[in-house]
């Protein structure tokens, strides 16, 4: 796999700036890359990024994508797998998911918020 991160030493993230919804996705849940970069187009690239999601927030259809993903729970909680009527599995700070290129996941919502720490890539 190509990597297409920069060299970097440890250094304080500004947890208050950087942040943006992604493309596809409902206000409240927002990004910030902390290195490199995914080209769906060409699937080619890697990426880190932190996830955040406002409490309340949720997304209404599940997610399929064709690069790798793996994904912690750094704080919060996380519904996996709701819909109109609720239901899903909650899931707590400290767990962990890796998902293969073409997975069906979510969809996701948050009763109280939370911070997801995740990598993207593609496989050669």
């Amino acid at each position: 796999m190509p990597v297409n991160k920069p060299h970097l030493e440890f250094h304080r993230v500004d947890m208050n700036a950087g942040w943006s919804t992604p493309p596809g996705y409902p206000a409240g849940i927002e990004q910030k890359i902390l290195a490199g970069a995914l080209d769906e187009e060409h699937r080619s690239g890697s990426r880190t990024r932190l996830l955040r999601f406002a409490p309340g927030v949720f997304t209404t259809a599940p997610f399929v994508h064709e690069y790798w993903e793996e994904v912690y729970l750094v704080s919060g909680d996380l519904t996996v797998g709701n819909d109109a009527q609720g239901g899903g599995d909650n899931f707590s700070t400290g767990t962990y998911a890796c998902r293969p290129p073409g997975a069906v996941h979510g969809p996701f919502k948050s009763n109280n918020g939370c911070l997801l720490y995740e990598t993207h890539y593609y496989a050669e």
